[in-house]
């Protein structure tokens, strides 16, 4: 279950009309932000747009953790190579995977402790997260420190009334 220490939690989506770069922005700084209680994540090593030269070594890597998973047992044969990619968010290397490659897949997906948390699709211009406002007001300011517009974010929904 998503802690409410900090809250209820409030779903977010990009704002229509951002630049490319700060859709990157706002999809890194998001995993950055939900990474401590991400407990599942996974990738499609699969972009409908050219990947960027800037990620092409997270590409491979991605590819080669799904081939060293077919190797270990964990993934099946008859998966098609390229989807579904697990990834560790605790290992840095396989985050950074995962932060690289996200805001150009068709698919990346996390969750905690089995509730979803963030979903990008699209090959970056699809972004959906849910995060409490303790997390919301931590990306704000990241994305104003890196000059990104904190406005990229907005609310999908109104929290819910009355609790739970």
């Amino acid at each position: 279950m998503i802690s409410q220490e900090a809250g209820p939690i409030g779903e977010f989506v990009l704002r229509d009309g951002l630049t490319s770069a700060d859709a990157v922005i706002l999809h890194r700084e998001a995993l950055h932000v939900l990474r401590p209680g991400i407990t599942t994540a996974h990738l499609d090593a699969y972009s409908d747009d050219e990947w960027p030269t800037a990620v092409l070594q997270s590409h491979e890597r991605a590819l080669s953790l799904a081939r060293e998973a077919l190797k270990q047992g964990t993934r099946s044969r008859r998966d098609d190579p390229g989807m579904g990619i697990d990834i560790d968010v605790r290992d840095d290397a396989q985050f950074e995977v995962l932060v690289d490659l996200a805001p150009y897949t068709i698919d990346a997906e996390c969750s905690q402790e089995g509730q979803s948390v963030f979903s990008a699709s699209d090959s970056g211009t699809s972004l959906w997260i849910t995060i409490t406002p303790k997390q919301e007001t931590e990306l704000r300011a990241r994305l104003d420190a890196l000059g990104a517009p904190s406005t990229a974010l907005i609310a999908r929904h109104a929290p819910a009334h009355g609790g739970a």
